[in-house]
């Protein structure tokens, strides 16, 4: 399946590469150009968990496979029930899941059935035990059942033949139960997504290093580990490159050659020292780089060689809006995931006053919590790019949109929930 909003005439051009995009024209831009990778593999059950089928998986039989009882009860011919009155059945034997009752369920007969047992030959109705009552070898139904009830006719979940999954499906726990219970033993899904990731910056030192006069150590590259693992992506970190064009160049050059998508961060701004765009232009090609967003405004996207090139911003929260907003979504369409999805904006009450200018849309950190009864948000300490702990703090983004002028205590708000995210 493709996403139909999504047409050629969405993709970027010369005359407005400058321009800061939108959100939403944001992600359609990355969707629309985005294709998924083309090579696959077959794998065990077990290993096919959070990979992305590279073919529709077709049911070899009917499930169930066979007309069962969905209660514990009496398997019954209807026509043996009186209309208006209780009915006295003769129970001639009892149906076990997987051992079935081999006779054939008479008129005035009734067997007794446990859940998932096989529907016994001319049973089309099951009486839930708890509506009956016993006596001696019969069982007394009360009036008012219907045809058919509490019975699982064969093929009723999956036909023969149907599609039991399709392809571009990312196969969770149900889908691996699902799989079982059509007998396939290896899932043809695609191969994993391949992505190098570096930092930029001589102001960055790496763990274990000592701390130079105005170096920090660089967050950057284990937040981004985190998200391409929880992805599932095959990673390559290239580590921290310094701000010289010549390196820059170098370790774009050589991660093209060994991945599907590059991740910067840093280096896309409008600083004296930063080079990505323009390196990028020397090597492959820039389709944006500005996002009309707080934070993460500065974002490049392009190509170089194969590979799509995500360059995000320096600051650490920026990184993180950037990657679940816009690059996560082409990743995923990359990865063969079909269609991608669209994660919903809950809308609960601001427990505190948000200060904002209309203009940009604006992704802040919030914790919800349930407050006598109602869900609210508050937003979680500092929201300055640079400040992780504040990101640490939150389980969810309040999303403002462009043309707020901020937000009193007590109005509503959109929220998207990490759960799921990130």
């Amino acid at each position: 399946m493709t996403d139909s909003r999504l047409s050629p005439d969405t993709c970027a051009t010369p005359a407005d590469e400058n321009r800061a995009l939108s959100a939403a024209e944001a992600r359609l831009r990355l969707l629309a150009e985005v294709s998924p990778i083309t090579g696959h593999e077959f794998v065990p059950v077990r290993d096919a968990l959070g990979r992305i089928l590279a073919a529709d998986i077709i049911a070899p039989h009917d499930v169930p496979a066979h007309d069962n009882s969905a209660m514990d009860g009496y398997a019954i011919r209807f026509d043996s029930l009186a209309a208006a009155s209780e009915t006295r059945l003769n129970v001639v034997g009892t149906a076990f899941a997987g051992n079935a009752f081999s006779g054939l369920v008479g008129k005035g007969q009734a067997v007794r059935i446990m859940t998932g047992a096989v529907l016994p030959a001319g049973a089309d109705t099951v009486i839930v035990q708890e509506a009956t009552r016993v006596e001696g070898n019969d069982v007394i139904v009360p009036p008012g059942q219907k045809c058919g009830q509490n019975t699982r006719r064969a093929g009723e979940d999956l036909a023969r033949g149907a599609v039991a999954l399709p392809a571009g499906k990312k196969v969770g726990p149900a889908e691996l139960g699902l799989i079982a219970s059509l007998g396939v033993v290896e899932v043809d899904v695609k191969r994993g997504l391949r992505v190098a990731f570096f930092s930029t910056g001589d102001e960055l030192a790496s763990l274990g290093n000592p701390l130079a006069p105005g170096q920090i150590y660089d967050s950057n590259r284990y937040t981004l580990h985190g998200l391409l693992t929880r992805l599932g992506a095959d990673i390559l970190d290239l580590g921290v490159v310094p701000d010289r064009p010549e390196a820059l160049e170098a370790t774009l050059a050589e991660a093209a050659r060994m991945a599907d998508a590059i991740i910067t961060t840093g280096g896309v701004s409008v600083g004296e020292a930063d080079f990505i765009k323009d390196v990028l232009d020397k090597l492959g090609e820039v389709r944006f780089w500005k996002l009309n967003i707080k934070p993460g405004r500065p974002m490049a996207f392009g190509k170089v060689g194969n590979a799509w090139l995500f360059g995000l911003p320096g600051n650490p929260v920026a990184v993180m809006v950037s990657y679940t907003q816009f690059a996560l979504d082409a990743l995923l369409r990359l990865s063969g995931l079909d269609p991608i999805p669209e994660r919903p904006l809950l809308t609960v009450v601001s427990g505190n006053a948000i200060k904002k200018q209309p203009g940009r849309r604006e992704y802040l950190r919030g914790e919800v919590t349930l407050v006598d009864g109602r869900w609210q948000v508050r937003t979680t300490g500092n929201q300055g790019s640079g400040v992780l702990r504040s990101m640490s703090e939150a389980n969810c983004f309040v999303v403002l949109p462009e043309e707020c002028a901020g937000v009193q205590a007590g109005e509503m708000v959109q929220v998207q929930m990490f759960e799921g995210l990130i």
